[in-house]
């Protein structure tokens, strides 16, 4: 099956993630569903739903594996499954309305008031309400805690208190940090006893909280800090050592808590165990943890099975629920087998607006078909996708993608160094990606800075102005004004070449205002329009150089916005080029001095003209280039050169495919003193990037 592993990452100790998990208990669930067989793809949540719901739609999951806590609001648990329902996805787990109500402890226990569980008397309190008072008919001493959070969240060593006077207090500063409201009950001393319930399992046996009698506490409560940074001294043992009827009576409630809720596949049930034997009712988690010392372990290894088993239950409940029975008998365990592929992250910003003359906001995104193109192209090399869209949640994704390399063609979201945004993260995390390093990016975005590096070649003389109402340099006429940090020639029009001052000062002015960044004026250059891609590092693959043919009779045409966006209308291109040897060199040897003067790597695209008389001015330089089939320049070009798409992106992904290898060669190397971890594998990938038979040059 391929199962989504929905979840919010834990990434901070923070109390405001205490419920999200941690990367290693995704690995641990992510481990025991791949190693049965299942195509598993973890989705952190947190971030924008719309971002969500692409990636699910791209993934298309037979099953959702659900642990997603949400990040705000009463209603935040049951938000996700709500979504998955109305995509008509199944998943693990409750439905929305059960896990929006538990998460309510009030109205929880009033809910289950009528089928005879008992609960500590208590009282739902907002701020509105704490005024009205009425708390003396409380008996004290008495709890007070947040009443929409679970994790022990918002629970303290002054939570339990003994008159109005503190509880008032304590109740004042609770209610500052969660407004949505707290509930306040009588404090029953005694045991914390959690039973836990996996659908298709034997009853398991009921869990106890054990604190170590040396810790200092004001009374046994499970707070914050036991729960969260003291958990040395806390113990959780099956079975909980009780009497025979408080667990007849345990599992009574138990069984009334589970049909009034309709609770599925897995859910965990809190109570309080009197120091008399009583039974109370204290709270319901339709979404317990899996964290490898919580009580959903505990429970299930005192009946012999160990985390993995316990993860494959819950799926094969929810499976056979959804009728999804013949796909998880179908799956096959993957051990003893080496991965044959990697996972690659696809990085992107995805375009949403449509691009026009008047709005060209995104026009150097992708569209969705671009990016479902380039991820049948990685895959078709044996390698898993992992979507990863360049919004400010990238990080967040990227560190819970677990993935082996990125694939980039982000373009960022604003600013000069935009295009770096990515590979600047990866190098962070130290996860290998294709394309230029975040130096290269930033200088060849800033066209400028990059034509000041190129001394050994020819480029158009050129000026940069801030505000437009500089002093101009003596450029030779005619000129071409255009933004100095844009690409897929943004801002470049009809009217971009100028004869005059007036006419350069005029456009200038109106890109720095419309851009909001300097304006490029240079020297135009007559000759034959020519855009050539490479590929490699180092020394580049030069491939042949496709010409940019105007259609329309004009003495200085511009390959501009307009001409990009229909081009059929406006150019043909012929590729290979119509040129003569000594021609040939002399692109060559330009497109390849630019490309390693730079330091660009992996791929590029260097437009140039070649006047009448010969000599080849550099343009402007993309190592970014765009990867559409049958439309981007690159893909025209790798079509002139017999190059199917998929080789092309296969050749692309081969740069960062040798990198992460020569890492897992250093990381080999460090760990050779080092025990090998027992059931860690190794992705078997050929020394061309690709797998056995299926390289680049299958010739």
């Amino acid at each position: 099956m391929r199962i989504a592993l929905t979840h919010n990452l834990r990434v901070t100790e923070s109390e405001a993630e205490a419920e999200f998990d941690s990367p290693l208990t995704i690995a641990t669930i992510e481990r025991a569903l791949a190693g049965a067989g299942h195509r598993v793809e973890p989705f952190d949540v947190t971030g924008p739903a719309s971002l969500l719901v692409t990636r699910l739609e791209a993934f298309a999951p037979d099953l959702v594996f659900n642990l997603a806590e949400g990040h705000r609001g009463k209603t935040r648990r049951a938000f996700y499954p709500a979504l998955f329902e109305e995509l008509g996805i199944p998943s693990t787990g409750s439905d929305a309305y059960t896990l929006c109500v538990t998460l309510d402890k009030a109205l929880t226990k009033k809910q289950l008031a009528g089928w005879g569980v008992p609960s500590p008397r208590g009282r739902f309190v907002t701020r509105a309400t704490l005024k009205s008072g009425g708390f003396d008919e409380l008996p004290f001493p008495a709890i007070v805690k947040p009443n929409f959070e679970g994790s022990s969240k918002g629970i303290g060593p002054d939570s339990v208190v003994d008159d109005p006077i503190a509880l008032g207090r304590v109740l004042d500063a609770l209610l500052a940090k969660y407004p949505d409201g707290a509930v306040v009950e009588q404090y029953v001393p005694g045991t914390d006893v959690r039973i836990v319930f996996v659908e298709g399992l034997a009853a398991l046996p009921a869990v106890e909280t054990i604190v170590d009698p040396a810790y200092p506490r004001r009374h046994p409560i499970l707070d914050y800090r036991l729960a969260h940074i003291d958990t040395a001294s806390v113990e959780r043992r099956a079975p909980a050592r009780l009497s025979a009827a408080t667990r007849e009576r345990l599992t009574d409630l138990a069984a009334r808590t589970l049909s009034a809720f309709a609770l599925r596949d897995v859910a965990a049930l809190d109570f309080r165990v009197g120091t008399g034997g009583d039974v109370w009712f204290l709270s319901a988690t339709a979404i317990p943890s899996f964290a490898s010392d919580g009580g959903l372990f505990a429970a299930t290894s005192a009946i012999g099975l160990d985390a993995e088993a316990t993860v494959l239950a819950v799926l094969r409940s929810a499976a056979v629920r959804h009728g999804l029975q013949p796909l998880l008998d179908a799956a096959r365990p993957r051990s003893g087998r080496r991965r044959t592929g990697l996972r690659v992250g696809l990085a992107f910003n995805m375009k949403r607006i449509e691009s026009h003359a008047g709005d060209d906001r995104e026009a150097e995104y992708d569209a969705p078909e671009t990016i479902q193109s380039i991820t049948r192209a990685i895959e078709s090399h044996g390698h898993v996708v992992v979507p990863l869209e360049a919004t400010p949640e990238f990080p967040r994704a990227l560190m819970a993608s677990k993935v082996d390399v990125v694939f980039n063609i982000a373009e960022g979201l604003a600013g000069r160094s935009r295009e770096a945004q990515v590979p600047s993260l990866c190098e962070l995390l130290g996860v290998p990606y294709t394309g230029s390093d975040p130096a290269t990016l930033s200088i060849c975005l800033d066209k400028a800075l990059a034509k000041r590096l190129l001394v050994d070649i020819d480029a158009p003389a050129f000026q940069v102005l801030i505000t437009g109402r500089e002093k101009l340099r003596p450029l030779r006429y005619p000129v071409i004004v255009k933004p100095n940090q844009e690409g897929t020639s943004k801002g470049i029009t009809g009217k971009s070449v100028c004869d005059d001052e007036a006419c350069l000062r005029e456009v200038a002015r109106e890109l720095i205002d419309r851009y909001g960044q300097p304006a490029l004026v240079e020297e135009y250059v007559f000759g034959r329009e020519f855009t050539v891609g490479l590929l490699g590092e180092r020394r580049p693959r030069v491939l042949p150089p496709m010409e940019v043919v105007f259609l329309a009779k004009n003495d200085r045409p511009v390959y501009d916005y307009a001409c990009k966006q229909d081009w059929p209308k406006h150019v043909r291109y012929e590729c290979p080029a119509r040129l003569s040897k000594d021609e040939l060199r002399a692109i060559e040897r330009a497109c390849r001095t630019t490309f390693m003067t730079l330091g660009c790597r992996d791929v590029a695209r260097i437009d140039l003209r070649l006047t009448p008389e010969g000599r080849v001015f550099v343009i402007e330089v993309n190592p970014l280039p765009g990867l559409t089939p049958d439309y981007s320049d690159l893909c025209l070009i790798a079509n002139g050169a017999k190059t199917e798409y998929r080789t092309l992106i296969g050749e692309i992904l081969s740069g960062a495919i040798k990198r992460w290898q020569h890492k897992q060669s250093r990381q080999r190397a460090e760990d050779a003193s080092s025990p090998s971890l027992p059931g860690v594998d190794t992705p078997a990938v050929d020394g061309d990037g690709l797998n056995g038979h299926d390289a680049l040059h299958p010739n």
